[in-house]
């Protein structure tokens, strides 16, 4: 190791984990990963599932979704050498259900897209069109922006029954991974202005859906470990550090020493290396507190029938929970599996099932269970007047992940930007000039 570089210790392999190793190897640093599991990835990682009439296939712990605007991950992807399109299948912004109502955009440049899409919308009336149209005139000449408290449902006081049902309900579930009454609506607008009204990229619309085309392992985590181990990153799958505690300057993890740690864990376990490692970090741990955790169910079934696109949107009511559906088979899975998914979710894996598969037969599917995961901390609820820990912890201790402040709420995007953010925070080590690395938006971050 050279003296010019720091010893880096980061705690988690997710995919924050993974993006603020690759960054810091980038920027010279000697990366020790530490990972409690025994395969990374985190929340967003490849399942190994048993079929029915023998085999496995691979599946993920839950259907996850990028968007065009994905600037950090999709550069993330190409610097550990996935070509994200091989690996995301993509679909301008469709929130269509299975009896064709809904919103389909076409692939058009923004905002062109957008308002074909809401005018030629079926299932609404001109009524209905003007309205949504009307509000989103509003939102774009105020800038995307709106008082802190104000949720998505206050946002949009006015809009008409439909929209609300078919567009705005959807796409908040699918952004903030709550109801349109508890979301926070500041967040809610900057993921329509960088969603619907953002600059192509490499021929990718903004707003365009990058659905998995293959096991979530193969997309990101499994290459990105790949890539740290033949650029000399020390990766320790099956590590749970057990405490974190600072030390003349520096830290050490279980007693090993390094310059600095990046917590990248999920905000519990980060909360509990912090809260007894003796750091004066009352005001972080006080934000880690105010958290609170949403699920995410995940219901896997055979049987079912092709959809007509590899995603449909799903009406909610009582006792139907799933918000969308997904065709495994047109994301290069298994003939027949869907994949139904319930965001903030209330219930046990087995009762959410049991009200999946009766969602299902009201749509006249007759489907078998095959695998239901249930995340209970998925995602932490983006409410209004959210206050996030930072990325900052103490000196020369920092965090990153989705629930760390930023622009987005938690999602893959949102955990990546943070681990750059944390990475760009590590002091300059002695006598070496920073150096220019991953592409922060249209920014070169410098790391």
């Amino acid at each position: 190791m050279s003296d010019a570089s720091l010893r880096l210790a980061v705690v988690g392999a997710g995919w924050a984990g993974l993006a603020a190793a690759v960054a810091a190897t980038l920027a010279g640093h000697a990366v020790v990963l530490f990972e409690a599991a025994r395969q990374p990835g985190g929340r967003a990682r490849s399942l190994p599932v048993d079929l029915p009439g023998g085999g496995t296939a691979t599946l993920d712990n839950g259907q996850h979704i990028l968007i065009g605007a994905y600037r950090d991950t999709l550069a993330l992807m190409r610097q550990v050498g996935v070509r994200p399109a091989q690996v995301l299948r993509r679909l301008p912004l469709t929130l269509q259900r299975p009896d064709g109502r809904g919103l389909s955009l076409p692939d058009w440049p923004a905002p062109l897209d957008a308002a074909w899409g809401i005018l030629s919308a079926r299932g609404w009336s001109a009524a209905d069109k003007l309205s949504l149209l009307a509000h989103a005139t509003r939102w774009r000449l105020r800038d995307f922006a709106c008082p802190d408290d104000w949720t998505v449902l206050r946002l949009c006081a006015g809009l008409s029954e439909n929209v609300l049902r078919d567009l705005v309900e959807p796409l908040c579930v699918a952004a903030l991974n709550l109801p349109a009454a508890r979301a926070s609506a500041g967040v809610f607008l900057r993921v329509l202005r960088d969603g619907l009204f953002g600059a192509r990229q490499d021929g990718w619309g903004a707003s365009n859906l990058l659905i998995p085309s293959a096991d979530l392992g193969r997309v990101f985590p499994d290459a990105a470990a790949a890539w740290l181990a033949t650029h000399g990153a020390d990766l320790r799958l099956g590590a749970r550090v057990q405490s974190v505690q600072p030390d003349a300057g520096g830290w050490r993890l279980d007693g090993e020493p390094f310059d600095a740690v990046v917590l990248a864990c999920p905000a519990w376990e980060a909360q509990r290396l912090v809260a007894a490692s003796g750091a004066q970090a009352g005001d972080w741990l006080s934000a880690v507190n105010g958290l609170a955790h949403e699920p995410i169910a995940t219901v896997y079934t055979r049987g079912g029938p092709r959809l007509p696109l590899p995603m449909l949107a799903l009406d909610v009511r009582p006792g139907q929970p799933a918000q969308f559906v997904f065709d495994r088979a047109q994301l290069g899975g298994p003939q027949g599996v869907l994949a139904f998914v319930a965001s903030a979710a209330q219930g046990d894996a087995r009762s959410l099932e049991g009200q999946v598969l009766q969602q299902a037969l009201a749509l006249g599917w007759h489907v078998q269970p095959l695998k239901t995961v249930l995340e209970k901390r998925a995602t932490f609820a983006c409410v209004p007047a959210l206050r996030r820990p930072g990325a900052r912890v103490a000196a020369g201790l920092l965090a990153c992940g989705d629930y760390v402040q930023g622009p987005y709420p938690a999602t893959l995007e949102g955990a990546v930007r943070s681990a750059l953010e944390a990475v760009a925070r590590l002091r300059p080590a002695a006598g070496r000039p920073r150096q220019a690395g991953l592409r922060s938006g249209q920014q070169v971050a410098q790391l």
